[in-house]
């Protein structure tokens, strides 16, 4: 609770669902009693008008019914109230009700009551004007200096004041460049009106001038005006304030001056009577309404500002002397007596919030509890906190980087493919060449036992796969009690036939691999069930594969020996044949109930043909940086001739263009042709990075076949190999891996503790060549084959090196003690272009999606 809060005497809420603004507030004694006790008058935008009386019985009271003296439905929106001498021949107080088409005038007189009820209000129309024009707001005053009367000035949309002489219309006029209309204040020292144009200034125009100015039917200048008969109208004065304003009041602390006052969106301002700034402030919240008013201190004057924070702050010229908390945003302030309480401050919220209150402060009643003091013993406190080191230290040793569930059932994610395609298929593109391209459902279950809050399903697919929807977030669940996120994973399998179909096999290929096992050949057909050509039935140990865009990849299965070989024109592709005839061996073999089936690959490594699909990937990067290049220089030298020929253009004395048309023609052509060639690198490096992420899997495959690795060293080496699922110009493939590789060589693969102490890179860049690249994954494998075994330790103080059977090259130190492998490389051009199929949700195409 603040201190500083506004005391409640009295407050109700008006009407439900009723709007109110600035102008629908007003305090005066409408019922002319006499004792000098304002009533509380309010107008709603729904044409609802309402008197109030408040005589609350002890502070902080509601509403009761006998203090509502009236409540009138007017049916027109009630724009602005306010009272004054509006009728001819007294001078007794009444009520102007604005709306937007009319002008009404009423006298509120209330009769005494007979019985218990209490007294009777009632309000009669006097006159009203109907308005030719759409109102805004409206001021009175003694216009013209008349004595014991006032008179009504109100301002249209359009920037017209109409000037009423009580039962009569005047004049009208409209403003000058009048755009906007802005709020209008009478000053009644200086006979004039002061408004905010939407030019952001303060204007002030003399009511003589608007008096003696051309009508307002004749807004075009007349002949007789360009002679020099009649008057235009003139701004007295104006002052640029640079903000929009909200309201403006004039006050006068004495006859001899007054000053005008100017609510902005950002300041306040205080003027002299001739515009000139006599101080402002910079308001800390944004305002919503204001009311100045004299002060008991001498040649100062106090304002009421209440903001949106909900905050009612009290200023001595500029000084806060007080600031205080209201329950809604006030719309309007004013200040009268009511009930003999002077000084009541009545506010009003947008929404009807009506309170009466008074300044003051709220005491605390809190009192801070005493403090327990005891003794410290140290030597416990030591003791504790080792316990918690140690526990710490376990847990970091037994938890990876996200803290798994404490329970396998508290969480569990399982998703099952659909055994059919889609009868309509959901890919963006149906067709690639004379294939059509299918799509599959995939259903993803999630079971929860514990409570969990805003829980989120990624699934991932490797590219050329497209998923139609790849996030979702679920926000019935709760959190669970530590507040630590967790994470469950589900690898699915989808359909080989998503992306291959049966094809033709082919004796003859440039790649070839030779997949050596631990037990009899299984027939094909029983392995790809779905794939065999009903020509070739015969033949079960050979089958032929076709990719969606017309690669093709052949396998064979030995009569007479326990290998198979992956053959294809492509050297990447026979990573995914390779790994699902693995797979199906192992499930075939499970089937049988045969426990140790095992897979080796004992040939060469072929990493000439990795090397060259990293030069071609690698030579795309650096074109598109050169493309990229290019391209920005040439941009600037097309803002540069555009200058130039903007400078001629803007010359009073024409002068010769000198070739700069045909050169800003010419550049534009280059411009264009090089964002196409970037955009075209761009896909060719997507799907050159595309290829050598299926030749990664590959090498990692064959590196796992070759030595034998575990699950967990695999999984290092797809972490090093495989860091990134996009590559860009500020963060490559090559670089990253480069660091990966490089770490491993110099802690679990390293050959001495001189190698452990080498210091890595902070910064990655995009290197100059890919030797040293090559030069590492050549030595990994190197380090692999005599005996070098991957890990990591989570424990710093343990040792990470290996002694290793056999000799082992150190790794330099720099790329200049770097030996040079002479090696010869072709680059491999390929037209062969991974298809992007989109499915929906899970509606995917082929490969392997990893739930998260």
């Amino acid at each position: 609770m603040s201190l500083f809060k506004a005391r409640d005497w009295w407050s109700t809420v008006l009407g439900e669902k009723e709007e109110f603004d600035q102008g629908c507030l007003c305090l005066a004694d409408v019922d002319n009693t006499g004792n000098g006790q304002d009533k509380i008058i309010v107008g709603s935008f729904m044409g609802y008008l309402r008197i109030f009386n408040p005589h609350p019985v002890k502070t902080g009271d509601g509403a009761q019914a006998e203090d509502m003296l009236l409540e009138v439905y007017l049916r027109d929106p009630i724009l602005q109230v306010e009272v004054g001498k509006f009728v001819s021949g007294t001078e007794m107080l009444h009520l102007a009700v604005l709306h937007s088409r009319k002008l009404c005038v009423y006298s509120v007189s209330g009769t005494l009551g007979n019985v218990e009820h209490g007294n009777q209000y009632q309000i009669k129309l006097m006159y009203e004007h109907n308005l030719q024009r759409t109102a805004c707001n409206m001021t009175y005053g003694s216009f013209g200096g008349v004595k014991g009367r006032d008179l009504i000035c109100i301002q249209s949309m359009d920037g017209m004041l109409m000037v009423f002489e009580q039962e009569s219309y005047a004049f009208g006029r409209f403003l000058p460049g009048s755009l906007l209309p802005g709020p209008l204040a009478y000053s009644s020292r200086t006979d004039s009106f002061i408004t905010v144009s939407s030019c952001r200034q303060v204007e002030s125009y003399k009511y003589q001038v608007l008096a003696f100015a051309t009508d307002a039917d004749k807004r075009q200048e007349t002949e007789q005006q360009k002679l020099g008969s009649g008057k235009r109208l003139v701004v007295d004065w104006t002052l640029n304030i640079g903000e929009q304003a909200l309201d403006i009041c004039i006050v006068s602390f004495n006859q001899s001056a007054s000053s005008v006052f100017v609510l902005g969106e950002r300041n306040f301002f205080c003027l002299k009577d001739n515009g000139q700034i006599r101080f402002m402030k910079k308001l800390d919240c944004s305002p919503s309404c204001f009311l100045p008013y004299c002060s008991v201190s001498e040649g100062t004057i106090n304002t009421l500002i209440g903001n949106h924070n909900h905050m009612l702050h009290i200023y001595q010229d500029v000084t806060l002397k007080w600031a205080t908390q209201l329950p809604h945003i006030p719309v309007a302030v004013r200040v009268g007596c009511l009930h003999d309480l002077k000084g009541v401050i009545v506010t009003l919220s947008d929404d009807g919030h009506l309170q009466c209150s008074y300044l003051g402060t709220d005491p605390s009643f809190f009192q801070a509890p005493k403090v327990e003091s005891r003794e410290l013993h140290y030597e416990e406190l030591d003791i504790e906190l080792k316990e918690l080191q140690k526990i710490i230290k376990d847990v970091n040793k037994s938890q990876g980087i996200w803290p798994m569930t404490e329970r396998e059932d508290d969480l569990k994610v399982s998703a099952m493919v659909s055994p059919k395609f889609d009868s309509v298929s959901q890919a963006a593109d149906v067709e690639v060449g004379t294939d059509l391209v299918p799509s599959v459902t995939v259903k993803v279950t999630l079971q929860n036992r514990l409570a969990l809050q805003k829980a989120k399903l990624s699934v991932y697919v490797q590219p050329p796969l497209v998923l139609t929807c790849d996030q979702f977030t679920f926000e019935f669940m709760d959190i669970n009690p530590d507040g630590i996120p967790r994470v469950i994973q589900c690898k699915f399998r989808l359909p080989l036939k998503l992306i291959c179909l049966p094809g033709q096999p082919s004796k003859t290929a440039s790649h070839k691999l030779t997949i050596d096992t631990n037990k009899s050949p299984v027939s094909l057909l029983s392995l790809f069930p779905g794939f065999s050509n009903q020509s070739e039935d015969d033949q079960v140990n050979v089958m032929g594969f076709r990719f969606l865009g017309g690669s093709r990849v052949t396998l064979l299965a030995s009569k007479t020996s326990q290998r198979y070989r992956i053959q294809s024109e492509q050297f990447e592709d026979l990573w995914l044949i390779t790994n699902e005839l693995i797979i199906r061996l192992q499930e075939y073999f499970e089937k049988q109930g045969i426990k140790d089936f095992a897979c080796s690959f004992s040939g060469s490594m072929p990493l000439q043909e990795y090397f060259e699909l990293i030069d071609h990937h690698f030579e795309l990067r650096i074109n598109g940086e050169k493309l990229e290049e290019l391209l920005s220089e040439r941009a600037v030298q097309f803002r540069a001739i555009q200058r130039r020929l903007l400078t001629r253009f803007k010359d009073k004395t024409p002068a010769p263009l000198q070739h700069l048309d045909t050169l800003l023609d010419g550049t534009y052509k280059q411009v264009i042709a090089l964002a196409d060639a970037v955009e075209e690198n761009q896909d060719s490096l997507f799907q050159s990075f595309t290829r050598l992420k299926s030749a990664t899997h590959l090498v990692i495959l064959l590196i796992g076949l070759w030595q034998k690795l575990s699950t967990d060293q695999i999984a290092i080496l797809e972490a090093a190999f495989l860091p990134l699922q996009q590559d860009t110009q500020e963060l490559g493939w090559e670089e990253t891996v480069d660091a990966a590789i490089s770490h491993l060589l110099k802690t679990c693969l390293s050959k001495s503790s001189k190698e452990q102490a080498l210091n890595l890179s902070s910064q990655l860049n995009i290197p100059k060549d890919t030797s040293r690249l090559k030069k590492h994954i050549t030595l990994l494998c190197d380090r692999l084959a005599k005996g070098g075994r991957l890990c990591l330790s989570t424990d710093a103080a343990a040792p990470q090196t290996m002694v290793m059977p056999g000799g082992c090259t150190t790794i330099p130190e720099s790329d200049l003690e770097e030996r040079s492998i002479e090696q010869d490389s072709t680059e491999l051009f390929t037209n062969h272009k991974h298809l992007i199929v989109e499915t929906p949700l899970p509606e995917v195409s082929p490969l392997q999606g990893v739930s998260e």
